[in-house]
């Protein structure tokens, strides 16, 4: 026999409430019927603890700092995938096999090129123009020539517009970057993995071919990789509500783009760096910083420590951390940023208020480092997000599409505005 909640109303009256319980053991009140049995609704603002969906894509578990794509540890699938087998994973649910990895590689490579046409919209937009509002306005255009119609019709259909859609972001990224600084539009190159032909279109000059080394290439596949989901946070949510509408994929994904833009959810680790150059230019010792951030009257803030999903490690930053330290090492760049943030980050691991607070450094922490020291400008940091964000954003709105009895999602709200009155004489 199912488990049942039982709620008790003020009028007396009992509610029994079915208990979910998701594979992992996670456990969930359904109130679906809440209203129709009790005329009650529940209250959950920033819907922090309200299941919005069942999904079978990502788990994670905070307080054991755990992260899985699709059952997969994302440990080993950052050691033994590249970002596009990763991808693969989340999107359909399985690890790829050879003639699938190769089949959608070559849907990739056959989709990276912008039409012509569409090369010409970046000229309709201002040098001063962010980044991420160009990607968001060309996503949206991109569907006009992509799709013949609004909708996708078949399996076949969908496999090519998912590969559409993530290799034409890094070549829409990259042009938005090129475009910004009144430098020639790169094309993608034929012969180059996901990670190195955006590289290429972002660094190469007419006079001189940009060539990534290994662990440059490395460093910014782990960073795609565990950037590809996260569960339902603001840009995934935000991807689900808009396809509840049956509104198209690039529509879908243009909002993903709109709601990560926000500074709480994919600027964060754009915070890191302004941190460490304000850091820097006020001439702060790290020592001083730190016990500036122990003192809660101060208002300075450790900018990529903590989580608010994780209360341990973040187990992404534990990988990206490695990758880091092997890309400065090999790099030998001089940026005083850089060399601040490894001071602070040791700094704040050996202190007890930091480690008694669980303020571990964060994916943000370092994924800002592996960015910069990839001479990504800050202004593209987002849309590097956007980039690595897209696999999840893609299977989110297919689990909706193949999910049509969901319907239309349409929260509730509690009204605390005035009462009925007259419109005055």
């Amino acid at each position: 026999m199912s488990e049942t909640a039982t709620l008790t109303l003020p009028d007396g009256s009992v509610a029994e409430l079915p208990v979910i319980v998701g594979s992992e053991g996670e456990r969930a009140i359904d109130i679906r019927k809440l209203r129709a049995k009790t005329g009650y609704i529940t209250l959950d603002e920033a819907y922090r603890n309200t299941g919005s969906c069942l999904s079978a894509i990502t788990f994670i578990d905070g307080e054991k700092g755990i992260l899985r794509y699709r059952g997969y540890p994302i440990e080993e699938v950052s050691k033994r995938c590249t970002f596009i087998e990763a991808a693969q994973l989340i999107i359909w649910g399985d690890l790829p096999t050879a003639a699938q990895k190769t089949h959608f590689a070559d849907l990739l490579t056959e989709n990276s090129a912008l039409p012509e046409a569409f090369r010409r919209h970046f000229s309709g937009f201002p040098t001063q123009a962010h980044p991420m509002s160009i990607l968001s306005a060309m996503i949206n255009a991109l569907q006009s020539y992509d799709l013949p119609g609004l909708y996708i019709d078949s399996t076949e259909e969908f496999e090519r517009v998912a590969a559409s859609l993530m290799s034409k972001i890094r070549t829409i990224a990259a042009a938005s970057y090129r475009s910004s600084i009144s430098a020639t539009i790169n094309y993608p190159r034929y012969d180059m993995s996901y990670t190195q032909n955006f590289l290429h279109l972002m660094f190469s000059k007419p006079f001189k071919e940009y060539v990534p080394t290994d662990t440059a290439t490395h460093a910014l596949d782990l960073f795609l990789t565990l950037h590809a989901d996260h569960e339902q946070n603001c840009s995934t949510s935000t991807v689900r509500m808009v396809a509840s509408g049956q509104a198209n994929l690039y529509a879908s994904a243009a909002a993903g783009v709109c709601a990560l833009w926000g500074r709480l959810h994919g600027g964060a680790n754009q915070a890191v760096l302004e941190m460490l150059a304000h850091i820097l230019e006020e001439g702060i010792s790290v020592k001083d910083y730190v016990a500036r951030v122990k003192d809660k009257k101060s208002g300075a803030l450790l900018m990529g420590f903590g989580h608010r999903v994780y209360r341990n490690f973040d187990p992404r930053a534990q990988i990206l951390k490695r990758a880091a330290d092997k890309l400065l090492n090999e790099m030998h760049i001089t940026d005083p940023r850089l060399d601040l943030a490894r001071e602070l980050e040791a700094a704040a691991l050996a202190d007890d208020y930091f480690i008694s607070r669980k303020l571990y450094p964060n994916v943000d922490f370092y994924s800002g480092i592996i960015l910069t020291a990839l001479g990504i400008p800050l202004s593209m940091f987002t849309v590097m997000f956007s980039i690595g964000r897209m696999p999840g954003w893609i299977a989110n709105w297919k689990e909706i599409a193949e999910s049509p009895e969901v319907g239309i999602y349409r929260p509730r709200q509690i009204y605390t505005g005035p009462s009925h009155r007259p419109l005055p004489a």
